[in-house]
Formats: C-alpha cells, structure tokens, sequence
C-alpha cells in the first residue's frame, strides 16, 4: 500500500466558470488549508433552498410515482438533484454537490445486504439467509445502480456542480450489515483471524469500488463526498466504525484500526466520522494513524450538538493530535464562543443554516477570525 501524497494546493482543473458557485476558488483555499490544518471553513451539510435565486431554468421532474422511483430510478434521482442544486444556495465555502448516496454503507448491497427505501433514508439491511460473496462483482445489480445514478448526475451536471461518491462505509459496519451485528462481535471472540480476513477482503472490493467511482466523478484531480459535502484537490472519503461503540480499546486496534489506516495511506485526504459519546475512547488510536487528516464529531441523540461547549476540550484534544476538526450541528449563537476557546486553525464548522441572512450573519463573524491579526 502507497503512503498517500501530501496535501497540496488545488490543481487548476475541476470546474470551470459554468459552476453554479461564483466563489468557488475561494473556498477552494479555505478547503485545501483545512486540510492541512489551517484556517477555517464554514459550511453547512447538504443544502438550503429558501428565498435563494434560481442560477438557471431547471423544470423539476414528475413527482416520484413510489418509493422505488424516488430513490433508486437513476435518471430520476440525477433530474431531482439537478432541479434542487438549481437552486441551492452555495455562499460561504458550500460546494455544490449531488448527493447520489444509496444509503449509509451502500457497499454491504454489493456484498449481500438488501437495500430499502423509507421515506427520509435508504436502509441497509441484514438479509437472513442471504449469501456474504466479499469479492468485487461489476455485474452485480446493486454496482450497475451505483454507477447509472453517477453517470446521470454526470451528465445532468456539465460543470456546474460536482457529482459526490456515495457513502460507501467499510470495515466492521459493512460486515455488521451483511451478517448482523450479534455475529460479527461473537467472531472477535471466536474466530477473529477469519474475521481479520473477511475485512482484508472488504478493504479490497472497497478499494476496487472506490478507485472506479473516483474515474466516474472526478473533476480533473479533484472530487466530493456525498456525506458532510467534503471537497479535497484529490481523491477524499469519510471513514466510520460505528460499531466501535460496542467494542474495546484493544479490539478497536485490532480490527478497526489497521484497516482505516490502509484507506488513509491510499486516498489522499480522510475524514473520520467518530459517533456517539462511547467512541471517544477510541480517539486515542485514531490519532495513531499519521495518514488521517480529520475528525468529525457526532455526539449523538439525546446529546448536545457539535458547538455546545462541553465538547471544546475534545476539539483542542484533536488539534493537538495534529488532526483538522469538523464540527456540526453548530448554531449562531455557539459559532464566536467556540472559535474563541478552540481557535481559528484546522476548523471545520457547519452551521445549521435556515436561510441565507444566517449565513450572511455567520460570515461577518467568521471573517474577523480569517483576518491577520
């Protein structure tokens, strides 16, 4: 496995002056330094509509008929998403993205979970009975889907917005889906050198699947993530173990962090979804892998969110560890508190943004703390 390349500034390919936002090389630096530790973004996850102007006449498509059409009908899908990043507000540093997730681990559908369709989300589903094949099948259903939506985004979007990998997952979460959770904890116990090579070959067809998606949606070296809008001038992914929750110190370095590892020595730039209160204590052994360059907070339900002060000593914690820090579900209200007590190098901040005079209000602060001093 390569060590990843070093961050660098944007490459002059991407998008051209057809994009749909009109500071995009401005944000572009404030992505790239986030990256390496510096600076500020300010952002929001996915997008707001209201009141914001149209940048060119798009007719939305027919409503949906079902379920099934509403989520995995790719042409569908890449008119929906071309009609509402149509009018999408991309100030600040949001970057147009087409969010073409199949679910929140989208690669357990190639390998034998079922997906399903609710009204808000995508279920990745354990399927009794069902056959684990963890190789890399270009004729599977569920691989053509993936890569049918991204070329009808592709198509639809001409340069003016990006088109974002889909949340694929890995590791852990990804066999938790094909097998069940109960199991893949049992095998710790009972069989964990099977299970380190079950994960062996998970990073594999990852790997596989992650490289051709990257060739479908590029813009020249740069790409986007479907989840949390991430931008980098390279190739860029948000890695998880969300079942780490239910597991030790130990049994996280065993069967999570060397895979993790593997996937920020070969992308070029990563971002770590640490979720839930109880997945702090695996903060330690995130901050062992060199290669990873950010950590996201999800403090989780009932919790409160990303900019309440009780969480500032783990962002320092985290800057300290030489790791950029994203923080989300932050209120204007929180925003100059926490860029007083945590600094303004290596944040990440996304505002839960109603409408554009919040984040005209976000941005006069901001910019006091981007400003030399």
């Amino acid at each position: 496995m390569n060590k990843k390349r070093q961050a660098v500034s944007p490459p002059l390919e991407g998008l051209g002056e057809a994009s749909w936002k009109s500071n995009w090389e401005e944000s572009k630096k404030h992505y790239t330094d986030w990256w390496n530790g510096k600076g500020l973004v300010l952002s929001m996850w996915e997008h707001l509509q209201e009141g914001v102007k149209p940048h060119a006449t798009v007719a939305p498509p027919a409503d949906a008929k079902d379920l099934k059409q509403y989520w995995f009908d790719p042409q569908w899908r890449a008119d929906n998403l071309h009609y509402q990043l149509s009018r999408s507000s991309f100030m600040a540093d949001i970057p147009p993205v087409a969010n073409t997730h199949l679910g929140p681990g989208s690669l357990a559908a190639l390998l034998g979970a079922e997906l399903d369709g609710g009204p808000d989300t995508i279920w990745i589903r354990h399927k009794p009975g069902g056959e684990m094949n963890l190789k890399f099948d270009e004729n599977h259903p569920m691989w053509k889907l993936h890569v049918d939506l991204l070329k009808a985004c592709k198509a639809n979007a001409q340069g003016n917005y990006y088109v974002g990998c889909p949340d694929l997952v890995e590791g852990l979460d990804v066999l938790a889906s094909i097998r069940g959770t109960q199991d893949v904890l049992m095998d710790m116990i009972m069989q964990p050198d099977e299970l380190a090579q079950q994960l062996q070959q998970i990073n594999e067809v990852y790997f596989e699947a992650f490289d051709r998606i990257y060739n479908i949606i590029r813009e020249g070296d740069e790409s986007t993530f479907c989840y949390f809008s991430l931008w980098a001038p390279g190739t860029v992914s948000k890695l998880q173990s969300d079942i780490s929750i239910m597991i030790s110190e130990d049994d996280y370095r065993q069967f999570v962090q060397p895979y993790i590892r593997q996937q920020c020595q070969k992308i070029d730039y990563t971002l770590y979804h640490l979720d839930g209160v109880g997945a702090q204590r695996h903060l330690d052994a995130l901050l062992e892998i060199d290669e990873l360059n950010a950590i996201q907070w999800t403090p989780g339900v009932g919790e409160p969110q990303g900019g309440n002060p009780c969480w500032f000593d783990l962002y320092k914690k985290i800057l300290a560890g030489g790791k950029s820090v994203m923080a989300n579900w932050v209120t204007l209200a929180e925003l100059e508190p926490l860029l007083d007590t945590v600094g303004n190098q290596g944040l990440h901040i996304n505002v839960d943004f109603k409408n554009e005079r919040d984040i005209e209000a976000a941005l006069k602060i901001v910019e006091k703390y981007r400003s030399p001093l």
